[in-house]
């Protein structure tokens, strides 16, 4: 089960990041996860949301939007957890490229979002090991 994330090319400018969340926002949008990376001259603000196609409507308009399909596996709290998923993924053979965290209300934990050359064969990998992972329903309601 993987999910989408909307991927936002922003301005390197004052303001810009707010102007983008404020637009979410104003359609009601919920927000479950954000990383942001930066350049001289823009930022790739990268979001899982509540409605990942209204977010990529409303925010086409205005913006650069690609969507992307990450996997958001559940880490236990303990020492140790995301190293033992990244191990996972490191003898399946598979290269992650990024990776952020977050966390839902208290009944769902702590995720941490992967970008993998192969969604695929981690999904599996991680299935296999019992690593929960979300799909795009789950994120609805978290």
């Amino acid at each position: 089960m993987a999910i989408r994330q909307i991927s936002v090319f922003v301005e390197n400018q004052k303001g810009k990041l707010y102007e983008t969340l404020k637009v979410i926002a104003d359609e009601g949008i919920n927000i479950r996860a954000l990383s942001v990376a930066d350049t001289n001259d823009f930022g790739v603000l990268r979001l899982i949301t509540s409605d990942t196609d209204k977010t990529k409507e409303v925010l086409s308009k205005d913006c650069v939007v690609n969507t992307t399909t990450v996997i958001a596996a559940k880490l236990e709290d303990r020492v140790g957890a995301l190293c033992d998923v990244i191990h996972i993924l490191a003898n399946a053979g598979i290269n992650i490229e990024y990776v952020y965290a977050f966390t839902a209300s208290e009944d769902f934990g702590a995720y941490v979002v992967i970008r993998v050359d192969d969604v695929e064969k981690a999904q599996a990998a991680l299935v296999a090991e019992n690593v929960p992972t979300l799909n795009e329903e789950d994120i609805k309601d978290i």
